[in-house]
C-alpha cells in the first residue's frame, strides 16, 4: 500500500510515465515493447554502480566494493550530475535499485557490508570494513530520499516475518541503515514516516524504530519527536522502555523536558517491575538544580521498592501452596529478576548522585524533609548507602550526618532497618562497605541515642550476608572491644554475645578473632570482662561446644590470673572461672530419651575443681574473697545451674556463713574490743533468750588485730574471716537458699530478726575524745552494720507475711538512723577511707590490700573537702539536688545552724555511695506502703498502729534517692562515654552491677508498676504542704513548723518529680513496641483526674497527665521543687503530637515560679525578657537591703544573683545567635527589623557588663559580699561569644545599611 501511495505522488514527466509503466509490464507480464526500457534502468544502476567501483552478486554472496565507500559515493555523484539526462537520471538511477532489490537475496546483500574487492593485487585503498550499498547510497544527498522511501516501503514487507538464517532481523537492518548519516536531507518528513510507521508495526519493530530515533533525527526534530513519544508513553505501557531511552538521547528544551518528566512521573506506580530502572533513570536525567529537589522528592514519594520485591515473592508463595514441590525451582528466578531490577535501580540512582552534585543534595534533603517514622521507606535507607559509597567527601559526610540525625530522633528506626535487609540482602550487599563503615561511626559516636542502631546494622548484616562479610563483622566488633572506649565496648560485646546465642555455628567459625579479646582486657570494667568471658566460655563450653578448640587457652588465662598477686589481674580470673562455672555446670535438657540431662562425671568433677581453685586463691585476700562470693551469688541469680553443681556449692555456703558469722547470744560476750560489746537492734525479743546474732564487732576486732601481725605471720593454717564478707556471703546464702525453695526463705529468716553484736551508739556523741583509731574502729563498724542491714532488706523485701514486712521496715528506719550517726561520725574522722562494698570496681585496687587510708591522701581530705575525697561516682543530678536542698536549707534557718548545716554538708554521704552494698531493684516496692509523717511515730520510731506497715519520711527519702539514682543510670541518655586523657580512679557503674545485668526496658516497666504509689506519696506531700500553707497564712515554713520534718518532705517532694521526669524521659518510649507501656504510664496519672484511661489516645492521655501535674503548682516548697515540676511538664508534653499546645502554659507557670532559667526558655521574646530582669530586677536588689529580694522577681537575692547573671548572658548570646544574617537582597523593613533586634541585643549586653563595672568598683555594702571572681568569669566567656556573634551577623548588617543610606 505504502509503495503505490509513493508512487502516485512522483509524476514529473515522462520519467515517471515510463517507470510506472515498466512496473506495470512486471506485475503483468512481460511485454516485448517495455522489456528495453526495464533493461535500460538496469543498465543505468548496474553501470554506474561499476564504474564507481561495486560489483553487484547473485545469491547469497555479499557485493563486492574495489574502492573505498568515500569515493565510491563522489564518483556516484558525479556521474549522475554530468549526465546529460541529470535530473532525471536520478530517477532512473532509483528505479533501477528498486527493481534490483525486489529480488529478497539482493535485498539482503544490499543490506549487508560490502567485500572489499582484492583480485587486483591492489589492496591499499580499500578499508577492512565498508558499508553496505544502501548506507552508501544514504550517503550522496541527491539520492537520500529516494533511498529512504524505498527502504521504509520496503520494511512493512518484513514486519512480521521472524529472524531470518543465522539470526537476522531484516527490519532492524533497514533501521540501522538510517542510523548515524551524516546529514539528513529531509528530517521533518523522516520523523513523520517513521512515526507513521510506529502506529501500524509490531512491537519489536516499534522498539527498534523508537530507540533509533535519537541517532536518526536532526537536533531540530527532538522536540517534536518528544511530544509524540510522549503522547505514545501514555497510550501503550508496553513501550515504556524504548521510549524513555530515545527521550534520555534527545536534545530538549528544559521546559519540555519538565513537562515529560512529570508525565512519566505520573505513571510510575503502573510501570513493570522490569522497566522500572529505565524509567527512574529518565526521571533522574538531566535535572536542573532548580527542579533537583521537586523530582527528587516526588521520585521519592512514588518509589515503593517493598512493593517490587514483596509482590513477586507473595506471587512465588502462592505458585508453591498451589504446586508444592513443582513450583520451587520456578519462584527462585521469579525472586532473583525482582532483585536484579533493584539493583538496577539502584545503579540509575549511583549514577546520577555520582555525576550530579545537585541530585545527591536533592535526596539528601527529601529524607530530611520526612518527619513521620511511619512515611520512611526502604529506598531512604538504600539512598543513604549510595551515598555514603560515592568517593565524594561531601555526599559521605551528608549521608552519615542525615542517619545520625533521623536514628537520633527516632525517626529511622530498627524495624525499617530490618525490613531493608529482608527485602534487599542481595542487593545491599554491593554496598557492604559502607554499611560496615557506617555501623562503625554509630558505634563510637559518643551520641548514645544512635549507637544501639549501628549495633542493629553489625547484627542484621552478620544474619544476611556471606561468609566473608561474617569475618569482616567480627574483626571490626572485636576491635570495638579493644578500643576501650566504654559505650563502644560494651555495644560490640553485647552483640557478639547476641550473635553466640543466635548464631552459634556461625560465629563459632571465629573464636580465635574473638579469643584475641584476651591479651587487651586491661582495658575493660569488670562488667565487660564479666561479658567477655560468658561470650568465650559459651563458645568453649556451650551444649554444642562448637568453639571448644579455644578451651585449653581459656583454662591457661585463668589459672594465670588467679596465681596473680596483683590485685587487677586476680578480680579477671575470678571472675573469668565463675563464669565458666555457669557454662561448663549449666543444665542440659534431655535430647533422647535415652539420657538422663544430668551433667557428665568428668565435667562436675572439672567444675568442682575450678571451684576449689578459685576458693584457695581467693582465701587470703578478703576483697578477693568477697568477689568470689558476689560473682557466685550473681551466677545462681541469673543461670540455671545442674542441681548437682548448685548443691554443692549450697552447702558449703550455708556451713562457712554460720561458722564465720554466725553466734549463739550469751548472757556476755567475752573478747578484749575498743568498745564494750552488746546485742543490739533484736526484733525478735518476744521468742527464747538464746537467740542468735550476728558476730560483728567480734569479727572486726579481729581482722584488724590480724591485719597488725599479718607481716610477722608465716604460716596460714586458717582461713581469714573478715567483715568485708559478710555482706557477701550472706547474699550467696540468701540466693542459694531461694533457688533450693523456689523463693522460700523460710530456713534463714531468723537472720531478719536477729541482732547483731554491735557497742553502744552514744558513743559517737563522744567522738572529740576518741583516737583516730578508735573514730575509724567506729566508722567501720557503722559502715558494716549499714551494709549488712541494705543486704537484709535485698533478701526480704519480696516477703508477704505483715511480720516480715514490719521487720523489713523496721530495718529501714535502722539504716536511716545509723546514717545519721555516721554522718557525725565521719565529720570528727578527716582522712578516713571505709570498707569497699562493691568488690568488683576498679576503686577496689587502691584498698584490695589494706582498709586504712594512705597517709598522704589524709592530708588532702580535710573536713571540708570531704565531699570530693572518697569517690566521684555520684551523678551530677544528685549532686545538684544535695547542694540546691542545702541551699534552701541554709536560706530557712538562723546564722547559727548555718554552721552546723555546713558541717553535714562536708560529711554528706552522696560521696561515700560506693562503700554501701547496692541495694536491688525489687527493694522499690516497699514504695508501695502508705506514707505517714513524724507525728505519727512514738519515741522509738515505731508505729502506733503496727498492724499497719508504712513509710515514714526518712524512709521514703531514702528509697528515693535510690530509686533516683538508679534511673538517671539506666534510662537518662548519659553524654560522650569518651575516656578522659587522664582516667580516674572511680569507676561510675559501681554499685550498679546488679542494675546493669537488667534492661533499660525491665527498669521502665518496674517504673510504671511503681507509678500508682509514687503518685500516691505525691498527693501525700501536696497535701501535707497545703494543709501547712492553710496553718501558716500561706507561708509554707511558719514559726511553728518542723524544720526537720519540713526538709524531709520537701526532699521527698523534689524526688519524687526528679523520678517522675527521669521516667517520662526514657528515650525507649519513642520506640513503637514500647508505645503500650507509655500508655500505661500516662494512663495511671491521667486516671487520678479521669476514670476510663484505656479508652482514651495517647494525646488524650498527655493533656489528662498535663492536667494532674499542674495541680500540684501551688505546694511547691522552695524553687528548686518547682523546677523539677516545670521540668516534668516539658517532659509530659512532649510525648504528645503537640507540645507546643502546652508552650505557653509551661511559660506562664515557670514565671509564675519565678524560675528565670525555664522562664527565658518558654518565653517568645527573649530580649525584651532580659531587658526586663537587668533592667527592673536586679536595680530592685541593689535598693533592696541585705536579707532582702527584689520586689518584681522574689527569688532575685543575694544567694541567687550568680544564677540569674548566667543565665541572662547565656540567653543573650544564644538569642543574638538566632537573629537571622543581613543579606544585599532584603528589603528596608527587613533591614531595619534586623536593626532594631541588634539595638535591643547590644543594649541587654551593656547593661550586664555595667553590672560587672559596679560590681567591681562600687563601695556598695550590698555588693562587697559577692566575691567577684565568678561574676567576671561569667562576663568574659559569655561576652565573648556574644561579640563574635555580633562581628558575624551584626557588622555586615551595619555595613550593608551604611551602603544603603549613603550621605550624597
Amino acid at each position: 500500500m505504502m509503495r503505490k501511495k509513493r508512487r502516485s505522488s512522483v509524476d514529473k514527466g515522462e520519467e515517471a510515465v515510463t517507470a510506472t509503466k515498466s512496473k506495470k509490464s512486471r506485475s503483468a507480464g512481460r511485454q516485448p515493447k517495455e522489456a528495453p526500457s526495464e533493461e535500460t534502468n538496469q543498465s543505468v544502476f548496474g553501470v554506474f554502480l561499476r564504474e564507481a567501483g561495486v560489483t553487484l552478486k547473485q545469491g547469497g554472496t555479499s557485493n563486492e566494493i574495489a574502492v573505498d565507500q568515500v569515493v565510491f559515493q563522489k564518483r556516484i555523484q558525479k556521474q549522475l550530475k554530468k549526465s546529460p539526462r541529470y535530473p532525471a537520471i536520478v530517477q532512473e538511477f532509483t528505479a533501477g535499485l528498486e527493481s534490483h532489490i525486489e529480488d529478497p537475496e539482493r535485498f539482503r546483500n544490499c543490506l549487508l557490508p560490502c567485500v572489499p574487492r582484492l583480485s587486483d593485487g591492489d589492496s591499499s585503498c580499500v578499508s577492512s570494513f565498508q558499508e553496505s550499498l544502501l548506507r552508501m547510497l544514504l550517503g550522496i544527498e541527491m539520492l537520500q530520499t529516494f533511498v529512504v522511501n524505498i527502504l521504509l516501503e520496503k520494511l512493512p514487507e518484513y514486519m512480521l516475518d521472524g529472524p531470518a538464517d543465522g539470526g537476522l532481523s531484516i527490519p532492524r537492518i533497514i533501521i540501522n541503515q538510517l542510523k548515524w548519516l551524516d546529514r539528513v536531507v529531509d528530517s521533518k518528513e523522516l520523523a513523520t514516516k517513521l512515526m507513521e510507521l510506529v502506529s501500524v508495526a509490531p512491537v519489536e519493530v516499534q522498539r527498534d524504530i523508537i530507540t533509533s530515533l535519537p541517532e536518526m533525527l536532526d537536533d531540530s526534530q527532538h522536540n517534536d519527536i518528544a511530544r509524540e513519544l510522549n503522547t505514545l508513553l501514555q497510550e501503550n505501557t508496553q513501550l515504556t522502555v524504548p521510549i524513555l531511552d530515545a527521550l534520555s538521547s534527545l536534545n530538549l528544551s528544559s521546559s519540555l523536558l519538565t513537562e515529560v518528566r512529570g508525565a512519566v512521573m505520573a505513571t510510575l506506580a503502573a510501570v513493570q517491575l522490569e522497566d522500572l530502572p529505565v524509567v527512574v533513570k529518565f526521571i533522574l536525567h538531566a535535572v536542573s538544580a532548580s527542579d533537583a529537589y521537586e523530582v527528587v522528592y516526588n521520585l521519592r514519594k512514588k518509589l515503593e521498592l517493598e512493593q517490587c520485591v514483596l509482590l513477586p515473592a507473595l506471587q512465588a508463595s502462592q505458585s508453591r501452596i498451589k504446586k508444592k514441590g513443582s513450583a520451587v525451582s520456578a519462584s527462585t528466578p521469579a525472586a532473583g529478576s525482582s532483585q536484579d531490577s533493584v539493583t538496577l535501580i539502584l545503579d540509575g540512582i549511583k549514577s546520577a548522585v555520582r555525576f550530579q552534585k545537585t541530585i545527591s543534595e536533592a535526596w539528601l534533603k527529601a529524607i530530611e524533609s520526612v518527619e513521620e517514622v511511619e512515611d520512611h521507606k526502604v529506598i531512604d535507607l538504600l539512598v543513604l548507602f549510595i551515598l555514603h559509597s560515592t568517593n565524594a567527601n561531601q555526599s559521605r559526610r551528608g549521608a552519615e550526618r542525615v542517619l545520625k540525625i533521623k536514628v537520633r530522633t527516632g525517626l529511622i528506626q530498627e524495624a525499617l532497618l530490618q525490613r531493608t535487609f529482608r527485602d534487599c540482602a542481595q542487593v545491599m550487599q554491593g554496598y557492604f562497605p559502607s554499611i560496615l563503615a557506617l555501623a562503625q561511626t554509630l558505634l563510637r559516636s559518643p551520641d548514645p541515642c544512635v549507637v544501639p542502631f549501628g549495633g542493629h546494622m553489625y547484627r542484621h548484616v552478620f544474619t544476611a550476608f556471606d561468609s566473608y562479610c561474617q569475618q569482616e563483622v567480627v574483626s571490626s566488633l572485636v576491635t570495638h572491644v579493644c578500643s576501650g572506649v566504654g559505650g563502644e565496648v560494651d555495644m560490640a560485646l553485647e552483640l557478639l554475645c547476641g550473635l553466640v546465642t543466635e548464631k552459634p555455628s556461625e560465629i563459632s567459625l571465629y573464636a580465635v578473632f574473638v579469643k584475641g579479646i584476651l591479651d587487651y582486657m586491661d582495658n575493660l570494667t569488670p562488667q565487660q570482662i564479666r561479658r567477655l568471658f560468658h561470650l568465650l566460655s559459651r563458645l568453649a563450653f556451650g551444649q554444642q561446644q562448637q568453639g571448644s578448640h579455644i578451651q585449653d587457652d581459656l583454662y591457661i588465662v585463668i589459672r594465670k590470673q588467679l596465681s596473680s598477686t596483683v590485685p587487677k589481674y586476680k578480680r579477671i580470673g575470678i571472675i573469668g572461672a565463675v563464669v565458666i562455672v555457669g557454662s561448663m555446670g549449666a543444665f542440659r535438657h534431655k535430647v533422647k530419651e535415652s539420657q538422663n540431662g544430668s551433667l557428665p562425671p568428668e565435667t562436675f568433677r572439672q567444675v568442682t575443681a575450678l571451684l576449689e581453685l578459685v576458693k584457695s586463691s581467693s582465701e587470703s585476700s578478703p576483697e578477693a574473697a568477697a568477689l568470689y562470693y558476689d560473682e557466685l551469688a550473681n551466677l545462681i541469680l541469673i543461670s540455671n545451674l545442674d542441681p548437682q553443681v548448685q548443691e554443692t556449692i549450697a552447702d558449703s555456703v550455708v556451713r562457712d556463713f554460720q561458722d564465720d558469722f554466725v553466734v549463739d547470744v550469751g548472757p556476755e560476750i567475752s573478747g578484749s574490743f575498743p568498745f564494750p560489746a552488746c546485742v543490739m537492734y533484736n526484733l525478735d525479743e518476744k521468742e527464747t533468750q538464746d537467740n542468735i546474732a550476728i558476730n560483728l564487732l567480734p569479727v572486726l576486732a579481729k581482722d584488724i588485730q590480724n591485719k597488725g601481725e599479718q607481716p610477722s605471720q608465716t604460716k596460714k593454717a586458717h582461713r581469714r574471716v573478715s567483715p568485708l564478707c559478710l555482706s557477701p556471703f550472706f547474699r550467696l546464702l540468701r540466693l542459694c537458699e531461694e533457688k533450693r525453695s523456689e523463693g522460700c526463705l523460710e530456713e534463714i529468716d531468723g537472720l531478719l530478726g536477729c541482732p547483731v553484736i554491735l557497742t553502744d551508739m552514744d558513743v559517737v556523741e563522744k567522738m572529740e575524745s576518741l583516737s583516730k583509731a578508735e573514730k575509724e574502729f567506729l566508722c567501720t563498724l557503722l559502715f558494716h552494720t549499714i551494709n549488712w542491714f541494705r543486704e537484709i532488706i535485698n533478701a526480704f523485701c519480696r516477703q508477704k507475711e505483715t511480720e516480715m514486712k514490719m521487720k523489713v521496715m523496721t530495718r529501714l528506719q535502722n539504716i536511716t538512723y545509723l546514717q545519721t550517726l555516721l554522718e557525725r561520725a565521719l565529720a570528727e574522722t578527716p582522712g578516713y577511707v571505709p570498707p569497699v562494698a562493691n568488690f568488683d570496681g576498679e576503686s577496689t585496687d587502691g584498698t584490695m590490700l589494706s582498709t586504712s587510708a594512705p597517709v598522704n591522701k589524709a592530708k588532702k581530705e580535710g573536713t571540708g573537702k570531704k565531699r570530693k575525697a572518697p569517690a566521684k561516682n555520684s551523678s551530677e543530678s544528685s549532686s545538684q539536688l544535695d547542694e540546691s536542698t542545702e541551699a534552701d536549707k541554709t536560706q530557712q534557718e538562723q546564722p547559727e545552724k548555718e554552721k552546723e548545716k555546713e558541717i553535714r554538708q562536708g560529711v554528706s554521704l552522696v560521696s561515700y555511695r560506693q562503700f554501701f552494698r547496692e541495694l536491688d531493684i525489687e527493694v522499690l516496692s516497699v514504695l508501695q506502703c502508705d506514707l505517714i509523717s513524724r507525728s505519727l511515730l512514738d519515741s522509738e520510731l515505731n508505729t502506733k498502729a503496727v498492724e499497719e506497715v508504712v513509710l515514714g519520711p526518712a524512709e521514703l527519702v531514702f528509697l528515693l534517692e535510690d530509686m533516683f539514682r538508679k534511673l538517671e543510670f539506666s534510662l537518662t541518655a548519659a553524654p560522650a562515654k569518651r575516656s578522659p586523657f587522664l582516667k580516674g580512679r572511680t569507676d561510675k557503674s559501681v554499685g550498679f552491677s546488679h542494675l546493669q545485668q537488667k534492661s533499660s526496658k525491665d527498669i521502665a516497666s518496674c517504673c510504671v508498676e511503681l507509678l500508682p504509689a509514687l503518685c500516691s506519696h505525691l498527693e501525700n506531700c501536696h497535701n501535707h504542704f497545703q494543709t501547712l500553707l492553710s496553718e501558716n497564712n500561706g507561708v509554707v515554713d511558719g514559726p511553728a513548723t518542723d524544720v526537720q520534718e519540713h526538709q524531709l518532705m520537701s526532699s521527698a517532694y523534689q524526688l519524687l518529680l526528679q523520678v517522675l521526669n527521669s521516667a517520662f524521659s526514657w528515650s525507649g518510649f519513642s520506640q513503637p513496641g514500647q508505645r503500650n507501656l507509655l500508655k500505661k504510664a500516662l494512663g495511671v496519672m491521667a486516671g487520678r483526674l479521669k476514670e476510663g484511661g484505656a479508652e482514651l489516645t495517647l494525646e488524650q492521655l498527655v493533656k489528662h497527665s498535663f492536667e494532674y501535674l499542674v495541680n500540684f503548682r501551688s505546694t511547691m516548697p522552695n524553687l528548686s521543687t518547682a523546677l523539677c515540676l516545670s521540668q516534668l511538664l516539658s517532659t509530659v508534653s512532649e510525648k504528645g503530637g503537640n507540645p507546643a499546645a502546652y508552650r505557653e502554659q509551661t511559660a506562664s507557670l515557670a514565671k509564675r515560679f519565678l524560675s528565670q532559667d525555664i522562664y527565658l526558655e518558654h518565653v517568645d521574646d527573649v530580649l525584651k525578657a532580659v531587658e526586663e530582669i537587668a533592667g527592673e530586677g536586679i536595680p530592685e536588689l541593689l535598693n533592696a537591703s541585705k536579707d532582702e529580694s527584689s520586689a518584681s522577681w522574689p527569688t532575685l537575692s543575694r544567694q541567687t544573683f550568680l544564677v540569674f547573671y548566667k543565665v541572662l548572658l547565656a540567653e543573650l548570646e544564644k538569642a543574638a545567635r538566632k537573629i537571622p544574617a543581613s543579606k544585599i537582597s532584603d528589603s528596608t523593613e527587613a533591614q531595619s527589623e534586623k536593626l532594631l533586634t541588634w539595638n535591643l541585643a547590644v543594649r541587654d549586653f551593656h547593661i550586664l557588663v555595667n553590672l560587672v563595672k559596679v560590681h567591681l568598683l562600687s563601695s556598695n555594702l550590698f555588693l562587697q559580699v559577692f566575691d567577684s571572681r565568678p561574676v567576671l568569669n561569667v562576663c568574659l566567656k559569655y561576652g565573648r561569644h556574644f561579640l563574635e556573634s555580633f562581628l558575624k551577623l551584626g557588622m555586615p548588617l551595619l555595613d550593608n545599611s551604611f551602603k544603603r543610606h549613603k550621605v550624597p
